[in-house]
């Protein structure tokens, strides 16, 4: 009789026997991250004429003595000696061989892998046009794939028998943030259109960084920009220069504030004289602000020379205009000047003018301070 010990040892003598031979080579990937797979073959040998199954994005690589042979794309395939020319040279196979042999088989998954995300822990710098020196962060996601299996296993995954996204993905990130800053900088695109222009930097970026990875194998066939932001300080002066544009005129603005304070005062006949005295602090921070936009002096003009005196005082300074003439910017002018360009006609109601205070520019025809000027412009010629 049989001990049950000799009959573990005999079931263990039958699997041993059976891995000696493998009739079928192929990879199931029951994962979503594996890279590369290699097939297990731990004391085992691949019969000459088995079957080698590789299916959609995979690419099966040959392995001989860690030197790479023969590499199968999409198919089924009986192994034999002509279809493993480099194998044969390796093992010396001169003469056709039909005997078992080792090898190490690696799958590589050729598909595209989405789930890939990047961001920058660090902030860019970045020189913009109208803000300067501002710093930018930034996250997204790309897709990678694999295009050359024998570069990747020679350069990145070496003797792994499982490469997974993960130990990639951090160098990818790295290439990334490292080539994010040249990608902004040369598409010379102002910080406030970036959010217009994200699909445009990224496929630029794609072609970059698929050009970087061609050494390792690895292509980026999509990539994703999905927030760009400043810091806080960037953020609250946009805020200040998009509530500066709602207000639009400040001299109109001051004037409609110390209407509403009259109005309200005079619903409140109780407080006259504490009203009278806030309105007419209001009126005149109004005032001496709206000449501060205006480019005025806020200082008091210097006082006259006495009368024994020989030498004038200065004259005050003026304000000084540029005009939008066909696209060009022109001047600066004073009112005189502006004058000289009414009589000339490149100056009128609707032409753009500009002055330092103001945050736009605005048509002439808005503005009280240059009414005078425009009252030489002749009406338009009635249909003829």
């Amino acid at each position: 009789m049989i001990s049950e010990t000799a009959g573990v040892d005999a079931m263990g003598l039958m699997d041993r026997l059976r891995g000696e031979f493998v009739d079928i080579v192929e990879w199931l990937d029951d994962s979503r991250d594996t890279i590369v797979w290699r097939f297990p073959r731990y004391q085992n040998e691949i019969k000459m004429g088995a079957k080698l199954v590789v299916r959609e994005s995979q690419t099966a690589v040959f392995v001989n003595e860690g030197q790479i042979a023969d590499a199968f794309p999409p198919g089924t395939y009986t192994l034999q000696t002509r279809n493993l020319p480099i194998l044969s040279t390796l093992k010396g196979w001169k003469y056709g061989f039909n005997s078992p042999f080792k090898a190490e088989v690696y799958f590589v998954n050729t598909r595209q892998f989405t789930e890939m995300k990047w961001g920058t822990q660090n902030p860019v710098i970045l020189r913009d046009a109208e803000f300067g020196v501002v710093r930018l962060r930034a996250f997204g996601a790309y897709a990678a794939r694999v295009v050359d299996a024998q570069r990747l296993l020679r350069e990145l995954v070496g003797t792994d028998p499982q490469f997974r996204t993960e130990e990639v993905q951090e160098y990818l990130r790295q290439l990334i943030v490292g080539r994010l800053g040249g990608a902004l900088a040369t598409a010379g695109v102002p910080l406030l259109d970036l959010a217009a222009h994200q699909d445009a930097i990224g496929r630029q970026l794609a072609g970059v960084l698929t050009e970087e990875l061609a050494e390792v194998g690895i292509a980026i066939p999509k990539f994703v920009i999905e927030n760009v932001s400043v810091p806080p300080e960037v953020e609250r002066a946009l805020d200040k220069r998009t509530g500066m544009g709602a207000v639009g005129d400040l001299d109109r603005f001051t004037r409609y504030q110390a209407a509403t304070a009259l109005e309200e005062a005079a619903k409140n006949p109780g407080g006259e004289a504490g009203a009278g005295v806030g309105l007419g602090m209001g009126m005149a921070m109004g005032q001496q602000m709206a000449r501060s936009m205006a480019g005025e002096s806020t200082t008091p003009a210097p006082a006259s020379a006495p009368p024994g005196g020989t030498e004038p005082p200065p004259l005050p300074a003026q304000t000084q205009w540029f005009v939008g003439v066909d696209g060009q910017r022109q001047g600066p002018f004073d009112l005189g000047g502006l004058a000289q360009q009414v009589g000339a006609g490149t100056l009128g109601p609707q032409t753009l003018v500009w002055r330092a205070g103001m945050t736009q520019w605005q048509p002439a025809g808005q503005l009280p301070e240059l009414a005078s000027v425009l009252a030489s412009v002749p009406p338009p010629l009635p249909p003829q």
